[in-house]
């Protein structure tokens, strides 16, 4: 056979097991499409607002020691009474709550003793103290009246917060936004899949408040401040306060089903 024989040959050859290579096991294969219609989609959203602060909660506090317990208890009585009727007068609008009221003996250290005795231990003074809780919308005259109870009373503790009115307003606003930040996310899921956002219906939607804005007080009063006996009623530079704001959160899940 002639060289061009053999060409001829070669060249028929290739053409017939091309093909055949090109459908071979273990070929990639281009995806098949994915089908969405009826599937159902899971989608959590989350909405908040924020709003200045515009309620004021303070603990004051008032304590005495005195060998005579009774001695204690007048102070204590008659402080919180004065105390009281500053605040009253500074903002008589605020809202007063006395609590925590308590006496216990105070024991002195223990020196060492020879032998044993069953003699009961005596207390060397009381210490006797009272809470008053105090709640305020007017934080423009709050350094003020603070300045005019410390005088007598201590400030054990201070927080601020939304008044009720406030966080009624702010419910709907809440919700409005958690459903906006919903049907946004529907619609960006939506073209992901290559779908219309038309093609979404909303199945099912759980809102469900996240509870953040409650915070959490502790039962039991706080020792952390201790008032001395005071002969006068020494003036108080008025103290700084920044009320800051309050963040209201929501979250909601809504199940979407493409058509």
């Amino acid at each position: 056979m002639s060289v061009f024989g053999n060409l001829v040959l070669s060249t028929v050859l290739f053409a017939v097991t091309l093909p055949s290579q090109a459908q071979a096991p273990g070929r990639a294969q281009a995806p098949a499409a994915i089908q969405t219609s009826g599937a159902l989609i899971v989608v959590p959203a989350f909405g908040e607002v924020k709003q200045a602060n515009d309620e004021a909660r303070l603990t004051l506090m008032i304590e005495e020691q005195d060998k005579d317990k009774a001695a204690a208890a007048s102070r204590v009585n008659q402080k919180m009474k004065q105390g009281a009727d500053i605040v009253r007068r500074e903002d008589p609008g605020a809202t007063l709550k006395t609590r925590g009221y308590y006496t216990y003996p105070v024991y002195p250290e223990e020196q060492p003793q020879p032998r044993q005795s069953n003699r009961a231990r005596q207390p060397a003074s009381w210490r006797v103290g009272q809470y008053l809780e105090v709640t305020t919308t007017n934080l423009t005259g709050l350094p003020k009246m603070v300045a005019a109870a410390q005088r007598l009373l201590a400030v054990n503790s201070i927080s601020f917060g939304l008044t009720d009115a406030t966080l009624r307003k702010l419910d709907e606003r809440r919700i409005a936004a958690a459903y906006e930040n919903l049907t946004d996310r529907i619609a960006s899921i939506a073209r992901a899949m290559g779908r219309n956002a038309s093609d979404a219906l909303l199945d099912t939607v759980d809102f469900e408040a996240s509870g953040a804005y409650a915070q959490a007080q502790d039962s039991a009063p706080k020792m952390a401040m201790r008032s001395a006996a005071m002969t006068e009623a020494a003036p108080v530079e008025e103290p700084s306060f920044e009320p800051g704001e309050t963040t209201l959160q929501m979250r909601v899940v809504g199940k979407v089903r493409f058509k």
